[in-house]
């Protein structure tokens, strides 16, 4: 009877010392999973703890400035008193807040809408962005109130202001929200609210202007919410950049040009210093750095003078009698003519059974390449655009620059053309006409300028045939101005100052005409002179066609300018330099269907060559800081 008892204590002994192994193996194990999590890695989940804990934001960097020569802000950043809502604080309710916070500053429904979104679609202990720019009147409002506003937070950042708004808006450009297409992967971008340049040269110079972010570290909870900050480096600011421009100028040219739908380009003509590009109707810039609204957005969009595009830059037209200048050169160096060719001019010549018409229907008479210049007679070029042929022309104004981008550094140039033989055959499948280079003759056709590159074109007329490209910042111009989407090409590179190899003869019988045309009683600008001899300046008008002109009007009686709808009217060009004796600043102005060069265009020219010459900004030093490091460095 023992031996069976014995054997059940000798079973439940085996299976104790079993379960006790495997306890003390499973305590063991866990023994060490301990120590090696808390000694072994220990320091790896400490600093995956604080991680958790801690957090780090990145901090926009404050945006460089955009300066004239003389240092005027043309781009600036302003205090931006703004009202966040962060919604679990709204102890009644978001909408019960909004209502309250509305009877204080005004929040339309765009914006209630708006604000509704963000909060749906971010966590509630995230601040929302209520309004923007207030004034401080209601800034101070809102704070005096605060108790009654649970969940709404008075903040104090930073806008992009442009303080002499249109005048500098085709050229500085504005700012806008990252869109998704330009997200490049930079966290910095993918801040809310966070600006980067839409045009212009905040566009042109975003990297410079950017500067580099800072950087903030706080600490949170789980739930990701903020406690406190820990530490915060400010990151570098952006860099000035300082434009050739003159500020006052520029304002004056845009007060001169008034209503009209056009633009001025004033140049160096030995630096190609850009003292004043101007392009009308302009845009307030703030607008769009703001939010512009829906109604204002449509009406730039639907306005017939185009406000948005950048005429100097983006532009195109016949430039009229105004390449009248290439083309007696091409024929002077061509050797086709002399400077005794003659041409009888009755009015309009035939070239096989077509009649090109001069633009005084009696005729000028006879006449030689100077006084062709100076009367701007039709009939002579035409001859003399025949005898040399479209490719010589074609040549020469190349030589000149037209045709291609300048390369002034801003995005959404135009390259114009300058048609050829070759050029029609590959694009529009047809052979070169007879005809088509008598068109080109006078400067209408197949040619295509800029404003931009007609002030170019004067500038190394006036600089004795020297080769300038255009300069519009002191700074270094970068590789980012080239823009996908508008079609930009770069700039072929040029020798600055480098001859065109231009005969001095024929450049002189060329700028003599120049010099009648607004100097001689009988040249067609002489209205438009300067009288001061001092300041006294050499120019040619020109006016293109936007329409033919039929054979019934001609022989009826063709409608004036001021008697046809406004898009039916012509262009008005005018290019010149003063002043006449030593040449320093070349001027191009466009006036769209404006009507006559020489009326309408002259004028203009004449008073804004006059401002210029009497500020003389070229003569004095810029001192934007960009420019006084750039020239300390060159003098050092």
């Amino acid at each position: 009877m023992l031996q069976p008892a014995r054997s059940r204590y000798k079973a439940f002994t085996r299976r104790a010392a079993l379960l006790g192994g495997m306890q003390g193996l499973l305590m063991s194990v866990l023994a060490g999973r301990l120590y090696y999590l808390q000694v072994i890695r220990a320091d790896d989940y400490r600093t995956m703890a604080d991680d958790n804990r801690i957090s780090m934001r990145l901090l926009p960097p404050k945006r460089g400035r955009i300066l004239d020569r003389q240092a005027v802000e043309l781009a600036n950043n302003q205090q931006n008193f703004r009202i966040l809502f962060v919604p679990e604080h709204a102890k009644g309710g978001i909408a019960e807040t909004l209502d309250a916070l509305s009877r204080l500053v005004e929040i339309d429904e765009y914006d209630r809408r708006r604000i509704e979104r963000e909060i749906r679609r971010n966590r509630k202990f995230m601040p929302v962005t209520v309004l923007e720019n207030l004034a401080w009147e209601e800034f101070s409002r809102v704070n005096v109130h605060l108790p009654d506003l649970p969940g709404i937070q008075p903040d104090v950042g930073e806008s992009r202001s442009y303080p002499l708004g249109g005048a500098f808006a085709h050229l500085v450009g504005y700012v806008g929200v990252v869109s998704e297409k330009e997200l490049t992967g930079e966290p910095l971008l993918e801040l809310p609210g966070f600006r980067i340049g839409k045009s212009g040269v905040e566009r042109a110079r975003e990297s410079v202007l950017r500067g580099t972010a800072g950087n903030s570290q706080i600490e949170v909870n789980a739930l990701g919410r903020v406690i406190k900050q820990l530490n915060r480096i400010d990151g570098d600011p952006g860099e000035d950049v300082v434009l050739t421009i003159d500020a006052e100028l520029q304002m004056m040219v845009m007060d001169r040009l008034g209503e009209e739908s056009g633009s001025v380009v004033v140049m160096d003509v030995h630096t190609g210093d850009i003292i004043s590009m101007v392009s009308t109707p302009g845009f307030d810039p703030n607008s769009f750095n703001l939010g512009i609204d829906h109604n204002e957005w449509k009406e730039l969009l639907v306005d017939p003078r185009k406000p948005l595009i950048n005429k100097p830059l983006r532009g195109q037209y016949p430039p009229g009698s105004t390449f009248k200048m290439i083309v007696a050169l091409a024929a002077l160096e061509a050797g086709v003519i002399t400077e005794d060719f003659q041409t009888f001019c009755t009015g309009k010549v035939k070239l096989g059974n077509h009649t090109f018409h001069c633009w005084k229907k009696q005729g000028h008479g006879l006449q030689n390449l100077v006084s062709a210049i100076e009367h701007s007679c039709d009939v002579y070029f035409y001859e003399i655009a025949r005898k040399t042929g479209i490719n010589r022309i074609a040549a020469m104004a190349e030589r000149f620059g037209l045709g291609e981008p300048t390369g002034i550094g801003v995005g959404g140039e135009r390259s114009g053309l300058v048609p050829t033989k070759e050029w029609k055959l590959a694009t529009i499948g047809e052979p070169w006409q007879g005809g088509e280079t008598l068109n080109v003759g006078i400067g209408q056709g197949h040619l295509l300028t800029t404003p931009l590159q007609l002030a170019m074109m004067t500038a190394q007329l006036a600089n004795g045939g020297k080769r300038v490209r255009p300069r519009l910042m002191y700074s270094p111009a970068t590789e980012e101005t080239a823009d996908a989407e508008s079609g930009d090409q770069p700039a072929a590179d040029i020798e600055e100052n480098k001859s065109l190899g231009l005969s001095e003869h024929a450049l002189s019988l060329v700028l003599e005409g120049m010099r009648r045309v607004t100097n001689s009683t009988t040249g067609t600008a002489f209205r438009a002179r300067i009288k001061d001899p001092t300041k006294a300046m050499a120019g040619k008008s020109g006016t293109a066609q936007v329409r033919r002109i039929s054979k019934y009007e001609r022989d009826t009686r063709v409608l004036k300018n001021k008697e046809r709808l406004w898009k039916e009217r012509d262009h008005a060009l005018f290019v010149a330099f003063a002043p006449v004796e030593a040449p320093r600043y070349a001027i191009a102005v466009v006036v769209e269907h404006g009507g006559g060069g020489s009326s309408v265009a002259a004028p203009i020219a004449r008073d804004v060559l006059t401002a210029t010459q009497n500020r003389d900004p070229a003569r004095t030093p810029p001192t934007g800081t960009v420019a006084v490091r750039r020239k300390e460095k060159e003098e050092g």
